[in-house]
Parts: C-alpha cells; structure tokens; sequence
C-alpha cells in the first residue's frame, strides 16, 4: 500500500502544510432517502416556492453569468423585517458558495505562516484545516464542565496575552450547543483591534442569539458574521452563504474569491427563500417542538444527554456506541458518531428534524439502546 511519505513521488509536491492535511469527512453518499440526522441539514426540503422558482429558471439566466444584484438587499430586507434593530446595508454582505467557502476565504485573506488561530473545542471540524494550510499555530480552549459553557475569561486572557489573528466563535457551537449572549460578543471585539472575530452563525434561529442586532460595522470593523440558508431553508445542496462585516473587510475577503463562485440556481433559491420566511418559521418551530419531545424522552429514561442551541443535541448511549450507530443505520437512519471527538467520548450527535421523524428515531434507538 502506498504511504503517505511516498505518495507525492511522481508527481509535483503540494505545499508541506497541504501534504500534511486529512480531508475534511462530508457526508457520504447514497444518504438519500434515508433518514438524515447526521450532519444537521433541513429535515424536510426547501418550500415549495423555491421549487417552483428552480422550474421557472429561464434560458438566459443558466446561459450567462451569475448576476447578485437584489440578493443582499433581499437579505438586508429579510434581517430588518426580522429585527428592526438590524442595522446593516448590502456593502456590508457578501455572497459565498456555501459558508464553508466564505470560511476559507476569510483565512485566505487574513492567515498568515506562523499567525495564531484561537477557537474552542469540540468545535466545528473545518476551522482547523483551514489554518492549518495557511501554516498557521492553532489554540484550542475546551468548553468547561458537563454543561459545556463557554470559556469567555480564558478566551479574553488569551486575546490580551496573545493578540491572535483570528478567533473563530460557533455560536450556538456545532456539536454542543453552547450559546455565547451577543454582549459577551461584543466585550471580546473591544480587547485587541488586532484580531479578526468571526462569529459562524449557522444555528442562531434555534434558539440561538444573534450579535447582528447590536452591532454597527462601520464602529466595530473587526467582526464577520456568517449566516446561511443551510440549516433553516433547505438549501444545502445548492451551496450558499453569507459573510456581514465592515465593507472594508467584505471587499478583502472577496478578493480571494472568484469571479462567478455563486451559480444562478443558488441565487434565484436563495432571494425565493427569503421572501418565504413563514416557511422557514414554521420548520423552526417544529424542530424546536420535537427537540422538547425527545428530550422529554431522553430525561424519563434517564439517559445521559445534553441539549441547547441549535438543531441538534448529544447523546451518551448506555449500550455499545458502534452497536448503536449500525442498528440505527440498518434502519435507514444516519447520526454522527462523535466518539473521537475531544471531550465527547462514548456520545452521538442527533439531528433534530420533525416530531414524526424523531418519533422513527426514538422507536429504534430504545430498543437498540434497551431501554
């Protein structure tokens, strides 16, 4: 078998801090059709509107280049409506092939050989890699006791001692839920104009808080929020996210970006999602619902769980986890297993989808699980 020493022989050598890399693990395939709980995507699908735009597509908008004009004043539209404190324009916002993409962007442009890198742990698995091909040093804070809370003051410590050049916050934080409140935010945007705070918001419409509301970007030109329509809308597959900063920093971080990365399909979804936000309400509401529901559950069968923000939470099996996890799939439904994950050993990440389809999930787990 070939090694990883020898595997770049015979062809030209990719940077050493690439060579070094493990891919990102993305979903495997054929997970259609299955019941997806594993990587925390929309559980029903977009609304029928957006649908009905896709068919609707003319010629010319697939035969010629993407064009963005109406899509961030859309989202600025969708922000004000939902909060009138917003105080943001569409300078302010930029237009990502998935936030994953606006993710390595950002480190594109600011990640320099030997810069720091400060986020927590466990967190989101695609921070990491992307300092690491930059050749950056990487400091990982785990969150603090069984409740995984935050650790602002060491956070701050850190920022005053060690000025880091990014600082990645998940909030609420993929995969434990922990939830930082917007001021808190905000006192770690004060402590060094020096680092880049970057606040991934993916999950703030599940219970989540938002720093968007309280903040002013033309004062604070040190903070990116990310956002996407992954999560609530049922745009996954379609690939869109959003950057809001400073346009200063909106304009830097586009510039390692290319011309065309949004495809027209994504844009027309994503201005249709927006108009339809009682949909993407509606489908809140229900994962909120069922998460009460299995939590409920969880807490009368005394099985060890914890849950807060976001549309997912943790379980710790009292049975065999890879048991567990290969019962489930034979069933037709997929968790993630986050055995190895720092801090999470023997648990499983549960994505929360409709009450009926946590009800499928609850009937085979307690009896895999016997309960």
């Amino acid at each position: 078998m070939e090694t990883k020493e020898n595997s770049f022989l015979d062809t030209p050598k990719p940077r050493k801090e690439v060579e070094a890399l493990n891919a990102y693990s993305a979903p495997l395939e054929g997970r259609r059709n299955l019941l997806r709980l594993d990587f925390n995507e929309n559980t029903i699908g977009p609304s029928p509107l957006v649908i009905q735009s896709l068919r609707e597509i003319r010629r010319e908008e697939i035969s010629i280049y993407p064009e963005y004009s109406g899509l961030k004043e859309k989202v600025v539209e969708n922000l004000r409506k939902k909060n009138p404190s917003v105080n943001i324009n569409s300078s302010e916002i930029g237009i990502f092939n998935g936030v994953d993409a606006a993710i390595n962007a950002i480190f594109h442009a600011y990640g320099n050989f030997d810069d720091l890198m400060l986020t927590t742990s466990p967190t989101f698995g695609y921070y990491t890699p992307c300092a690491q091909m930059r050749g950056m040093k990487i400091c990982s804070i785990p969150y603090k006791g069984i409740d995984f809370h935050y650790p602002f003051y060491e956070i701050c410590n850190f920022i005053v001692q060690h000025k880091p050049k990014i600082l990645l916050i998940c909030n609420p934080n993929n995969p434990t839920g922990t939830r930082l409140c917007p001021k808190k935010v905000l006192e770690l945007t004060k402590l060094s104009s020096k680092t880049l705070i970057v606040v991934d918001e993916l999950y703030e419409a599940f219970t989540g808080d938002s720093v968007l509301p309280l903040i002013n970007f033309e004062k604070t030109t040190n903070l990116v929020v990310l956002r996407s329509l992954s999560k609530t809308a049922g745009l996954a597959g379609l690939r869109i996210g959003f950057a809001m900063a400073n346009s200063i920093v909106i304009n830097i971080i586009n510039r390692v970006t290319g011309p065309y990365d949004v495809n027209s399909f994504a844009v027309k979804a994503a201005i249709t999602a927006l108009e339809d936000q009682g949909y993407i309400d509606s489908y809140v509401n229900k994962v909120l619902e069922a998460r009460d529901w299995l939590s409920k559950k969880l807490r009368e069968h005394h099985v060890k769980h914890h849950v807060d923000g976001g549309n997912y939470l943790l379980i710790w099996p009292k049975s065999d986890l890879n048991e567990i996890e290969q019962n489930l799939n034979s069933s037709g439904i997929l968790i993630r297993n986050m055995d190895k994950k720092e801090n999470l050993k023997g648990a499983l990440r549960v994505s929360i989808g409709t009450i009926d389809q946590m009800k499928r999930f609850w009937s085979v787990f307690k009896v895999v699980d016997k309960l």
